[in-house]
């Protein structure tokens, strides 16, 4: 950075956020909410789903591929051949395109912990975030919830006011001495600020600010947290005086891929009449909590579940919360990952979790084996990796050969 001029001293206004779940959708919703405030945004996020472009959003609008050649070729000769990893050339590429293009905020997410992120080189960012913190990526942050809190309030800055989500007692605990050592002014919920469920939509509440707001846009009772959070940082970002009317149609506006997201295209297609086809990303326990919330109201037709997963997790733990509400399983390989669990081990695991389950070849005859195999119509959801997710997503937006998008079972 201090080779190419600093390019991250020249941003506007950063929100800089960290957390394990629930920073993607709460950056989505807080650009939502600026664009519809007339605002425009640059975004830092990861990973991607389909085109590594998505990752670096410059003033509302992903990255060109050839800007992205281009300023990566400028990162490297910087560097001078000295090692540095993806992420961190990543890092530096997006600043440095940032800088170059006239927004109101720019909105970073940490990749990995916090502390010693290389998203966390800001000074005084304008507003630090901080999403709820659960076990995930122990062999880099640490084994307990503390050591993992600890690695995220290293985004905490003095002098900066930090919006902190909802947390467990010993995260709590964590962040505040973190934020006392820093000098950082964190708004807490559960001391500082609350929100909850008021007729269709949900009330948000500040010392003696109140304001009612819709229900988001993206599925899941857990997207309701991410929209306050995202609510509230909103209100709190220095000088921009955001408007409640802009945070009501942004949060009614949002759109992410890939996180309870109802698929309606070509393999919903293959569906007979009544059933929905899902799809989400989230692939640690936390996700796997907020998805069995979510299925805990889908009771009124049978679910079924497409799962890929990753050898370093334990699967186990992500189908054990699922296990009472899942009639089936189809165990599939992460297309062109060679990290993918095996479909042996995931069906051993499902059925040690108490699930019925079976091996599939691919998503594709998985969708087909449900519905030709049920009495019964039904809800099917493709889970257990952001890398699944956006290898469903690829094949969503791929143009169909020779009929493929056809039902089999129509």
């Amino acid at each position: 950075m201090a080779t190419l001029g600093n390019p991250e001293k020249s941003l506007p206004k950063v929100v800089h956020i960290a957390g394990t779940n629930g920073k993607g959708s709460t950056i989505a919703f807080l650009k939502s909410i600026c664009e519809l405030a007339g605002l425009t945004a640059h975004c830092y996020t990861s990973p991607h789903l389909i085109r590594f472009t998505e990752r670096i959003s410059i003033a509302g609008r992903n990255i060109k591929e050839e800007t992205l050649t281009n300023v990566l070729k400028e990162c490297e000769a910087a560097n001078g051949g000295n090692a540095i990893t993806l992420f961190e050339i990543t890092t530096v590429a997006a600043f440095l395109a940032f800088s170059r293009q006239r927004a109101d905020i720019t909105l970073i997410e940490t990749g990995l912990g916090g502390r010693f992120d290389s998203t966390n080189i800001f000074e005084k960012p304008a507003l630090t975030i901080i999403t709820p913190v659960s076990m995930d990526h122990m062999s880099w942050l640490g084994h307990t919830i503390a050591d993992i809190a600890f690695e995220k309030a290293g985004i905490l800055k003095s002098g900066v006011t930090g919006v902190i989500g909802p947390q467990l007692p010993d995260a709590h605990a964590v962040i505040a001495k973190r934020a006392k050592e820093v000098g950082a002014n964190i708004i807490t919920h559960g001391k500082d600020w609350d929100f909850r469920d008021y007729g269709d939509g949900f009330l948000l509440k500040m010392n003696d600010l109140e304001i009612t707001l819709p229900r988001p846009s993206l599925a899941g009772s857990h997207q309701t947290t991410n929209a306050a959070t995202a609510a509230l940082a909103a209100r709190l970002v220095p000088e921009l005086s955001i408007s409640n009317a802009a945070i009501i149609k942004g949060l009614k506006r949002t759109t992410w891929p890939g996180r309870l997201q109802k698929l309606t295209g070509r393999l919903a297609a293959r569906l007979p009449k009544g059933w929905s086809l899902w799809l989400d990303g989230g692939h640690n326990t936390a996700a796997a909590n907020a998805l069995a919330t979510v299925a805990s109201r889908w009771q009124d037709q049978p679910l079924h579940i497409i799962f890929g997963f990753l050898d370093s997790r334990d699967p186990r733990a992500f189908l054990k919360p699922l296990a009472d509400y899942t009639k089936t399983l189809q165990a599939v390989a992460i297309p062109g990952e060679e990290s993918s669990l095996t479909t042996a081990s995931i069906t051993k695991a499902a059925r040690e979790s108490g699930i019925v389950a079976t091996e599939a070849t691919d998503f594709i005859t998985a969708i087909d084996k449900i519905a030709l195999s049920s009495d019964k119509t039904g809800r099917i959801l493709i889970c257990g990796s952001l890398y699944l997710a956006g290898a469903v997503l690829a094949y969503e937006e791929a143009p169909p050969k020779d009929g493929a998008s056809k039902s089999k079972t129509t």
